[in-house]
């Protein structure tokens, strides 16, 4: 072995194409860039975003961010809020009348945090998984 024949096994290097050095190497006389236009010139790019002059998707669309309309009314409500509750079957209108979520309320999702330490009847509200758990183990119930 001489250093002088070292060289890559055969397959593993690809020679990288020449493209307008002729129509022989595939990519000849437009080398790929079709004929005039913007992008055939050298230099020719424009910004991301550019539509030719008109108004680009970017700069139609509202700036108002993402905030999902349909949650803008949902509140929480911890599981120790529902004790202050004195209906025997608790609803919207129960804890808006209790004075814990405002009338503007359309949905409320009851949260685990906090305990519970009586018998709770919950109709028509959202709950999470630990929530009802934590209720039912206090003897209460969960209808949907």
């Amino acid at each position: 072995m001489r250093l002088n024949t070292l060289q890559p096994k055969i397959g593993s290097k690809f020679t990288k194409s020449r493209k307008g050095k002729g129509h022989a190497a595939g990519l000849g006389k437009t080398a790929g860039r079709g004929h005039k236009g913007q992008k055939a010139r050298s230099g020719g790019f424009h910004k991301v975003g550019f539509e030719g002059g008109q108004m680009p998707l970017q700069r139609r669309l509202p700036k108002r961010g993402f905030a999902s309309r349909k949650l803008q009314n949902t509140y929480e409500v911890r599981l120790n809020d529902l004790a202050k509750v004195e209906e025997e079957i608790i609803d919207l209108d129960a804890l808006k009348n209790a004075n814990i979520v405002p009338r503007s309320a359309e949905s409320i999702k009851v949260i685990a945090t906090g305990e519970v330490n009586k018998a709770l009847t919950i109709q028509g509200l959202l709950i999470t998984v630990k929530a009802k758990e934590a209720i039912e183990n206090a003897g209460g119930k969960v209808i949907d």
